[in-house]
């Protein structure tokens, strides 16, 4: 195993994929298109590219209390990152993963780490996140 990371756990599961980094926080809310799994927001640094079954790196979540909806939406129809870490993670990200174990029986685990670990994060690495120990591994990547 490589660099392993402890974590606070905000949704349980385990998953593993390849890291999609971003230093700017993401809106669900429009600015994730919920039938395709692309960053749609046209100022976003990660524009036009998909979230689908990436561990999903970003700081904290902006905008409306849609997101949970638009995240609820991703897992129903498999588009889903397969885990999300974050530094702070807005009950309104939260919600959708911690509803889908209910309504779909699946989920995304969601992991917050210390500023020092997020920012060594980098894109292309993989990364394998137990939310339900608390802890994240890189094994490497770009």
């Amino acid at each position: 195993m490589g660099q392993v990371m402890k974590g606070r756990t905000v949704a349980p599961g385990l998953a593993t994929g390849e890291a999609l980094v971003t230093s700017q926080p993401i809106s669900f809310c429009l600015g994730v298109d919920p039938s395709t799994g692309l960053i749609i927001d046209s100022r976003h640094e990660l524009y036009g590219q998909s979230i689908v079954n990436k561990v999903l790196v970003f700081p904290f979540g902006k905008g409306s209390s849609g997101a949970g909806l638009v995240i609820l939406e991703l897992i129903r129809a498999g588009l889903s990152p397969a885990a999300i870490i974050n530094l702070r993670t807005e009950l309104v990200v939260a919600t959708g993963s911690i509803i889908a174990v209910h309504f779909y029986q699946r989920t995304v685990p969601i992991m917050c780490i210390d500023e020092v670990d997020f920012f060594s994060l980098k894109n292309g690495q993989m990364v394998e996140v137990n939310a339900d120990s608390g802890w994240v591994a890189i094994f490497g990547g770009s």
